[in-house]
């Protein structure tokens, strides 16, 4: 696979004169950006694949909603409706999407909406829902939007500079992109990441953006009635568990350093889950021997699901900082005032 991605390295460079074209475009005013009289914070990745978007647009919306009306806006991937769409109480995963529709559950108070055109969607939001500030999801490549604050994300294992462009690399865009962020975000750390190794990430990334934060994912989980089981009693249970995200590995690793005895069934990013495969999945769960089972499932995954499998837990995800939160919270809430 890696030889075959090598291979295809000419039309990278392709890639990376058409993106750097268009990006030139939109910065000398060849193509319209627009922007709004109100905040509008994009959080987004310069690769494909998990870099923690969803449980870092869960921590803004914690950290602003009782201060400020707060709405989210997501293209709503791989939803079956096309337009704008307000989440009200009716809507399932199928028609806006599966992480719009955990925002919207989870959260009281906040509006979400999806939309794959950015600026009608922002547009709509302000004359419906009246927000103080918009949450854009997952939208560092749509320039058409001007955002007033960019938050961009890299994994700790996995950062951009060590990266490039598609299809030889997993870059949606050239790393001088990140330039245009106004915070990076180092996300899925290691809980007892060190001081030094802090100032050799920041080293790295000091030519794109001096202002740099480190964040870590904890995990808990959420049983039927949404009653809690400790991280550390998964491994009383015999676990078969079902993923739909683009890189279940930090899971599985997570899951075998607790000694968490599983079957897991992987499935692709935001999958849509058919009745065949739900039956499927019902059988492998029946076969368990063990006294003491669950189905355990993401959170994301875990809305698509609950309406179709009786007693299915979920690993709830949240981001943590390692260090400067307050500082964090200080320039985010500074910002929307």
């Amino acid at each position: 696979m890696k030889f075959l991605r090598f291979l295809l390295f000419p039309f990278a460079l392709i890639y990376d004169l058409i993106t750097k074209v268009r990006n030139l475009f939109f910065e000398v005013g060849f193509l319209k950006q627009t922007s709004f009289n109100l905040p509008i914070i994009v959080v987004g990745n310069l690769s494909v694949g998990g870099t923690g978007k969803t449980p870092q647009i869960e921590y803004l919306i914690r950290l602003l909603k009782d201060g400020f009306k707060t709405a989210v806006l997501s293209r709503g991937y791989k939803r079956k409706t096309e337009g704008f769409v307000l989440l009200n109480d009716t809507h399932s995963a199928e028609d806006v999407g599966d992480e719009p529709l955990q925002y919207f559950k989870k959260f009281k108070g906040i509006d979400v909406a999806v939309d794959a055109n950015r600026v009608q969607g922002i547009s709509k939001l302000i004359t419906e829902a009246s927000p103080d500030l918009v949450l854009l999801d997952d939208a560092f490549q749509h320039r058409k939007v001007k955002g007033s604050f960019y938050i961009l994300l890299t994994k700790y294992n996995d950062l951009f500079t060590n990266d490039f462009l598609l299809p030889t690399g997993n870059l949606r865009e050239s790393r001088v992109g990140a330039k245009r962020a106004d915070i990076i975000l180092v996300t899925k750390c290691p809980i007892d990441l060190s001081e030094s190794s802090k100032i050799k990430i920041r080293d790295k990334l000091k030519k794109y953006n001096t202002n740099v934060f480190f964040t870590t994912i904890s995990y808990d989980v959420k049983t039927s009635g949404n009653r809690s089981i400790l991280v550390d009693d998964l491994k009383d249970f015999e676990v078969l568990l079902i993923t739909g995200i683009a890189n279940p590995q930090p899971l599985l690793s997570f899951l075998k350093e607790r000694n968490v005895i599983f079957k897991h069934l992987k499935f692709s990013d935001h999958h849509n889950f058919t009745d065949k495969e739900i039956e499927n999945i019902k059988k492998e769960y029946d076969v368990l021997n063990a006294s003491k089972k669950l189905i355990l499932t993401t959170e994301k995954d875990y809305v698509r699901l609950e309406s179709s499998i009786e007693n299915l837990s979920y690993l709830g995800i949240q981001t943590s900082f390692i260090g400067e939160q307050k500082l964090f919270n200080s320039i985010i809430k500074s910002h929307i005032k």
